[in-house]
């Protein structure tokens, strides 16, 4: 008995077999019109179908072709609004960093005209240990710059502490609130001194202590503290900071209290150097 031999049709040639023989039934057709006639219908018949399918597959094929076109254009414009959006966002980035800069200086500039009587250098901090708080901290500006030891130094709404130490373009900043720091103040609405003293510690909790308030000082959380012309290295009456949870020691004849700073440490960008150094009483 005879195996039937199968076939094996590759449809790429079917398909370009099938392609020549309609071009060459549209040219036998513009020749040959009249007398192809009825095998024109027959043929009809058989190719319709044949012509809706490869209409079909090339729509198809058109279709998928201008999707993946959009889809490659809107990548492309995706892309690019990306990029100008980090533009934007880069330029809204400097303008509010001009904008905070500008309200430092304004800060710094209510600060001058409040102690306008003192002459001063305003400076940069360039380097500080953020773990202390800036208890110690470096301004970019020095001798050359007319600094000098033992100069105060403010910013925000007051004091922020010393001139410890002095190069040609740099200086070393003692703030109030370094554990080693002694201010002498004074109760602003009352004239009570007082001794404020640097708290690393309690700094944590927004304060730093005051001691050697006398016990009769009639005096309220909320006063202010300024420095007290009974210290030797700080000018009078500028704004230390403000007082709170007022309490009797244990040797009944004094008081303590916590004060909060007048300048926000955490945040200490710029500052301004009284160029003027204490006379020290003979």
């Amino acid at each position: 008995m005879r195996r039937r031999t199968k076939l094996n049709l590759n449809p790429k040639h079917v398909f370009i077999a099938v392609a020549i023989l309609c071009f060459a039934l549209m040219f036998l057709s513009y020749q040959f019109g009249d007398e192809l006639s009825p095998i024109k219908t027959v043929v009809g018949d058989v190719i319709s179908p044949m012509q809706k399918g490869i209409n079909t597959v090339g729509h198809g094929l058109f279709n998928q072709f201008e999707k993946i076109a959009s889809f490659n254009k809107l990548l492309d414009e995706n892309t690019r609004l990306k990029e100008e959006l980090n533009v934007l966002s880069y330029e809204n980035k400097i303008l509010l960093q001009d904008k905070y800069e500008l309200d430092r200086f304004r800060d710094l500039y209510k600060l001058d005209k409040k102690y306008a009587d003192y002459p001063k250098v305003a400076a940069r901090v360039i380097a500080a240990d953020p773990n202390n708080g800036f208890s110690t901290f470096k301004i970019d500006k020095g001798s050359d710059d007319g600094i000098a030891v033992d100069m105060n130094v403010i910013a925000g709404n007051g004091l922020v502490g010393i001139v410890e130490s002095v190069g040609k373009n740099h200086a070393t900043v003692r703030s109030v609130i370094d554990d080693s720091s002694s201010v002498y103040g004074m109760f602003l609405k009352t004239s009570d001194t007082c001794v404020v003293r640097g708290d690393l510690e309690k700094l944590q909790k927004g304060v730093i202590g005051v001691e050697m308030i006398k016990k009769e000082a009639e005096i309220q959380d909320g006063y202010e503290v300024v420095t007290s012309n009974i210290s030797d290295k700080y000018l009078q009456g500028i704004l230390i900071g403000y007082i709170s949870n007022i309490t009797v020691d244990s040797n009944n004849l004094s008081k303590t209290a916590d004060l909060t700073p007048a300048v926000d440490f955490e945040h200490l960008e710029e500052v301004l150097i009284i160029t003027e150094v204490k006379e020290k009483l003979e």
